[in-house]
């Protein structure tokens, strides 16, 4: 078992990280005429204001989880927490 069973296991996985690992489907872009810069604009935050209702005045047509998602990654919000008077990058409309 030892000689055998040791060996089969690791060389299954190692078969199996390089099949997924060329079968990933996530890629940036095949060019770079294909990246398009994400639209923002600048607001700045107000008393009372949270994240979902920035992301819902921002951008009312979208999912506001999908909108907050992309604030966060945007301003490189660590814990979501924002404060007044911050300055906040968002989607533009």
């Amino acid at each position: 078992m030892v000689f055998f069973g040791v060996p089969a296991i690791l060389l299954v996985a190692a078969l199996l990280s390089v099949a997924g690992f060329l079968n990933s489907p996530a890629k940036a872009a095949d060019s770079a005429a294909e990246l398009q810069p994400t639209s923002t604009t600048s607001v700045t935050v107000q008393s009372g204001q949270s994240l979902w209702g920035i992301a819902g005045t921002a951008a009312p047509s979208r999912d506001p989880r999908d909108v907050v998602a992309e604030i966060v990654q945007l301003n490189n919000l660590q814990d979501g927490r924002i404060v007044p008077g911050q300055q906040l990058f968002v989607p533009a409309p």
